[in-house]
C-alpha cells in the first residue's frame, strides 16, 4: 500500500458558526479496504481563538512544528496514517487511523517527549468502516482551489 500526501481543504462552521478549515487525506482506498486500521484517534489541541476561531501565528507555528513530528512518527512503518486535520472554533484536531492504540499512545509519548506538556487530549474509538473520513471525504466537494 503506498500512502500518497495528497490533500484537498475545505471549509466550514462551528455551531458557533466560526471558521474551520478542514484538510483530509485523498487516496487512502487500498488503507480503507485493506481492514488494518480498524481503530480512530483523534488529538485534539484548545486554543484560544482570535474573532474568527483560529490560532495566533505563533501557536499555529507550534502547531504545524507538531504535526510534523505527529505524522513522521506515526506514518513511519505505517503504524497509523494521518487523514484529516481541522482548525478553527478554538480546537485543532488531528484524525488518525491506526493499527492499534496501545502502540499509538506508546508512540506519542515518545515522539512528544522532547516537548513541553501541550494543551492535547486524545480520544478513541473503534471505526472498522472509516465513518469519521468518508464523513470528511464528502466535504472535498466544497474544497479551496
Amino acid at each position: 500500500m503506498k500512502l500518497s500526501n495528497v490533500w484537498f481543504t475545505a471549509l466550514s462552521e462551528s455551531k458557533e458558526g466560526q471558521m474551520i478549515t478542514v484538510s483530509g487525506r485523498e487516496e487512502l482506498t487500498e488503507f480503507v479496504q485493506s481492514g488494518k486500521f480498524k481503530e480512530r484517534a483523534e488529538i485534539t489541541w484548545k486554543y484560544e481563538a482570535d474573532k474568527l476561531g483560529m490560532p495566533s501565528e505563533e501557536v499555529a507555528g507550534r502547531m504545524e512544528e507538531i504535526q510534523a513530528v505527529l505524522q513522521k512518527a506515526m506514518e513511519k512503518d505505517k503504524l497509523s496514517i494521518l487523514t484529516g486535520v481541522y482548525t478553527g472554533g478554538g480546537e485543532k484536531v488531528w484524525v488518525f487511523y491506526t493499527r492499534t492504540v496501545r502502540v499509538f499512545g506508546e508512540r506519542l509519548n515518545e515522539a512528544l517527549a522532547s516537548f513541553e506538556l501541550l494543551p492535547i487530549s486524545i480520544y478513541t474509538e473503534v471505526d472498522p468502516e472509516w465513518e469519521e473520513y468518508l464523513d470528511m471525504l464528502e466535504m472535498k466537494e466544497w474544497a479551496v482551489e
